[in-house]
C-alpha cells in the first residue's frame, strides 16, 4: 500500500469519475463533510475514511461485511445491490452507491482515488504462463540501462528508484487499490515507465481494469489455473484481455499502441488479429532463411555461467551475453528486444540492457557449486517443470544425475499434478515428492497424484522417486542423496516466503532450507 494515500473530500473524488458510474440510492445530508482516506472491498482493511465496495464473489456475499467495514470506519458504500435489500439499515449519515459490477468498480474508484496514474506513464504489461517475471525483470533492466527513470511491479516486488516493496504472499498481480497506489509512488518518484507483470487471475477479476497499457507482451499459454479458468479457451481469453486493452483508452502522446506475440506460441493464433499501432513477434524456430518473426535468436550457447546468442532483427544483428540460463530465457530476451524496438533504443542499448540483468531471485539460481551442485527454482507448472528439468539435463556433469524436488499446490489445477509426474519420470533421474503449499488439502493425497504419473510411466517408488510431506526434510533428503556430479534442482517454492498449510501462512524460506541441508551434511555455502 502507498507510503502516503492523500485524504480528500467526497465531493472532489466524486468530481474524478465518469458520468453514470453508479446510482446513488442514499444521500448523506452533506457529502463535502464527508474525508476519504481510501477505497477497500476488504473490511479487514478498512479504516476510518474508507470507501467500502460490496461485491458478489465466487461463493461470498459481500453484504456480510458491510456491517464490519462501518463498525472499522468506512465512511461510504458502494455496492452491487439495491438499498433495500442490503442487511440491516445503512445509517442515514453513510451514502450508498449501486453498480453494475463491483470488481469494475473498485478498480475505477482505486484509479481515482490516486487520480489514474497510469494516464500518466507509459505502461508495458507481461502476460503469460511462464517468464513473465523474468521477461518484465529483463525489460525493467533494458530501459534503466537507457537511463530511462522506470518502475517495475512482478511476483517478487514492487521496485520504485531504489525501494523494494514487498507485494504479499502468493501474489502475482496485486488487487487495484494497491496496484494503483504502486502506479502513484512511480509517478510521485519521477517515474516515465512502468512494468507490471499481469496476471491471467488479474484481468480476469479486473484488478488491472484501469491501468492503460501501452505495450502488451505475451511470453507463452500453456496448462494452467484450471481450477479458475476451467478450459484453455476460457484461460486464453483472459489472456487476450492485456490486447484487448491496448484500444480500450486512447493513445498517450507520442506513444504508439504495441503488441508483442510469440510467433512460436499457441497463443499467436489467437492474438494474431490483436488490434494495435505496431504488433512485433519474436521466435526461436526463426532462422535466416525462413524470416516470419520481427526478432529471432541464432547460434545460441549455453554454459553453467550463462547463455549467448545473435539478436536479429530489422535493424541489424547483435550479440547478446545474457546471465541467465537457458533457451527459454532467449525466447524471454527476444521478448524484450521487442519493447526496446518499439520504444526505438539503439540494438546496442538493447543488447547491454539484456546483458546488465545479473539474475532474477529464484530463477535457475546457483545455490551450491561444489561436489555435486543445487539450484532453486520457481518452476511450478508443466511446461516450467519440463523446461527447467530438460535446462539441468544440459548443465548436469558428465555421469551425474538430475535429482527434482518438487510438490504441486493445494486447492488449485488438480489435473497438472499427474503430468508433473510424467515429466518429471522422463527428465529428471530421480525425484523427491513434497509440500507446495498444500492449504487444506492433504498432502499425501496430493504427493499420491503426482506419484501416479511417475508410476504409470514405469517408474518405482524407493528406486526412482520417495515422497516426504515436509518440505525442509525433502530438501535435506536430496541433499543427503546427492553424489558426486548430480544436480539438484527444488522447484515450486523459490523466492517465496511462506507455505500454507490449512488456512495459515507459515514463514518458508527456500534457500535458507538448501542451507540447512548443505549443514547437516557438513557443507557450507
Amino acid at each position: 500500500m502507498a507510503a502516503t494515500q492523500p485524504a480528500m473530500q467526497l465531493t472532489a473524488f466524486l468530481e474524478r469519475l465518469p458520468p453514470g458510474w453508479g446510482a446513488l440510492q442514499q444521500a448523506a445530508a452533506d457529502l463535502g463533510a464527508i474525508t476519504l482516506t481510501g477505497v477497500a472491498e476488504d473490511s479487514r482493511r478498512t479504516q476510518p475514511g474508507t470507501l467500502f465496495v460490496a461485491r458478489a464473489g465466487r461463493g461470498s456475499d459481500g453484504r456480510r461485511y458491510i456491517v464490519g467495514a462501518l463498525a472499522a470506519g468506512a465512511v461510504a458504500v458502494v455496492g452491487e445491490w439495491p438499498l433495500a435489500e442490503l442487511p440491516g439499515t445503512l445509517p442515514p449519515t453513510v451514502p450508498y452507491w449501486q453498480v453494475a459490477d463491483g470488481r469494475e468498480a473498485f478498480a475505477l474508484l482505486s484509479a481515482a482515488f490516486f487520480d489514474f496514474p497510469s494516464r500518466k506513464l507509459t505502461i508495458i504489461g507481461v502476460t503469460g504462463t511462464d517468464g513473465k517475471t523474468t521477461t518484465s525483470s529483463l525489460v525493467h533492466r533494458m530501459l534503466l540501462n537507457d537511463g530511462l527513470h522506470v518502475g517495475l511491479i512482478t511476483t517478487i516486488s514492487a521496485i520504485i528508484d531504489d525501494r523494494a516493496l514487498d507485494t504479499g504472499f502468493h501474489v502475482t498481480t496485486p488487487e487495484a487499490f494497491d496496484l494503483q497506489s504502486y502506479l502513484a509512488q512511480m509517478v510521485e518518484a519521477g517515474c516515465t515507465h512502468a512494468v507490471v507483470e499481469t496476471t491471467s487471475h488479474g484481468l480476469d477479476q479486473r484488478r488491472v481494469a484501469q491501468v492503460e497499457y501501452d505495450i502488451s507482451i505475451v511470453t507463452n499459454v500453456t496448462h494452467e489455473h484450471m481450477d479458475w479458468h476451467k478450459t484453455w479457451e476460457n484461460y486464453m481469453a483472459a489472456k487476450a484481455r492485456l490486447f484487448t486493452a491496448l484500444s480500450e483508452y486512447p493513445p498517450k502522446p507520442g506513444v504508439a499502441k504495441v503488441a508483442v506475440l510469440n510467433r512460436d506460441d499457441r497463443s499467436y493464433g489467437y492474438l494474431r488479429d490483436t488490434q494495435a499501432d505496431t504488433i512485433l513477434t519474436y521466435s526461436l524456430a526463426t532462422t535466416p532463411t525462413t524470416p516470419n518473426a520481427t526478432c529471432y535468436a541464432s547460434e545460441i550457447a549455453i554454459t553453467r555461467e550463462g547463455t549467448t546468442f545473435t539478436l536479429h532483427t530489422p535493424q541489424g544483428e547483435q550479440p547478446v551475453t545474457l546471465r541467465l540460463l537457458g533457451e527459454y530465457n532467449v525466447a524471454n530476451a527476444l521478448a524484450a528486444a521487442c519493447v526496446g524496438l518499439a520504444l526505438g533504443l539503439p540494438l546496442g542499448v538493447i543488447a547491454a540492457g539484456l546483458g546488465a540483468l545479473e539474475r532474477v531471485r529464484g530463477r535457475m539460481q546457483w545455490v551450491y557449486d561444489g561436489d555435486f551442485d543445487v539450484i532453486v527454482d520457481f518452476a511450478h507448472t508443466p511446461n516450467a517443470l519440463h523446461e527447467t528439468l530438460r535446462l539441468a539435463r544440459s548443465l548436469v556433469r558428465p555421469g551425474g544425475r538430475v535429482i527434482a524436488v518438487f510438490g504441486s499446490a493445494g486447492l488449485r489445477d488438480v489435473e497438472k499434478r499427474r503430468m508433473m509426474g510424467e515429466i518429471a519420470a522422463r527428465l529428471a533421474d530421480f525425484s523427491v515428492i513434497t509440500a507446495e503449499d498444500p492449504r487444506t488439502e492433504d498432502v499425501h493425497a496430493i504427493s499420491a497424484a503426482i506419484s501416479s504419473g511417475l508410476l504409470d510411466t514405469g517408474k518405482h517408488e524407493g528406486d526412482d522417486f520417495i515422497r516426504v510431506a515436509d518440505r525442509a526434510e525433502a530438501i535435506a533428503a536430496a541433499i543427503k542423496l546427492a553424489r558426486p556430479g548430480d544436480l539438484i534442482v527444488t522447484c515450486g517454492k523459490a523466492h517465496e516466503q511462506s507455505m500454507c498449510y490449512g488456512t495459515d501462512e507459515t514463514p518458508w524460506d527456500e534457500f535458507a532450507a538448501v542451507k540447512a541441508g548443505l549443514a547437516a551434511r557438513g557443507m557450507e555455502v
